[in-house]
């Protein structure tokens, strides 16, 4: 066994290997959490989020090389961290020692809600949970997740710093989850 290292449980983009250099990662499902659509001050469009439930949500842990966080925090700068108990992870990775999670900081939580999700941020959710968890995988994230809201359309130029070009596949799922829960499509 390896010693043990800090780690963080991702949840949204995180799950897209493609947007981080965290190489020794696993997918695992957290209990006691569940993921929410945030409207914060910092931005007009939500982030995903999370908050403490009776509810289980998909994602992957991964190692902090280290515990060197700052280029972590960095890019979570809207989020706070805070400790997950290991044991509520499924598989638990033997190598990680503190889990942390990072949810919006609840002072940036704006009062009403404000624009729509980007969908150029839901392609690279869904391809990270697509490779992760299959269609069964994504079909969970959208079942998972509260505060649904309409879909800007910025696929042809992406307002997601971290936006992931999707397949026509790819696409393709993300609209159809996103039609069955009757999300309207807006453009920029």
């Amino acid at each position: 066994m390896t010693d043990p290292h800090p780690a963080f449980f991702g949840y949204g983009s995180l799950v897209n290997r493609a947007t981080h250099a965290y190489a020794q990662a696993m997918p695992a499902r957290l209990a006691g959490w569940r993921r929410i659509w945030r409207h914060t001050t910092l931005r007009p469009h939500p982030f995903l989020s999370v908050e403490p439930a009776a509810a289980e949500i998909d994602g992957l842990v991964a190692a902090v090389p280290s515990g060197d966080w700052a280029a972590l925090d960095a890019r979570e700068a809207a989020y706070r961290r805070h400790a997950i108990d290991p044991g509520r992870l499924v598989p638990a990775p033997a190598w990680a020692g503190r889990v942390e999670i990072y949810a919006v900081d609840e002072a940036k939580v704006a009062s009403a809600p404000s624009g729509p999700i980007l969908l150029s941020y839901l392609d690279t959710v869904v391809q990270g949970f697509l490779s992760e968890f299959g269609e069964a995988g994504v079909a969970r994230f959208f079942a998972s997740t509260a505060g649904w809201t309409a879909l800007l359309d910025d696929r042809a130029r992406p307002l997601y710093p971290r936006a992931k070009r999707a397949s026509a596949a790819e696409r393709a799922l993300a609209d159809s989850h996103a039609d069955a829960l009757g999300l309207a499509r807006l453009r920029p």
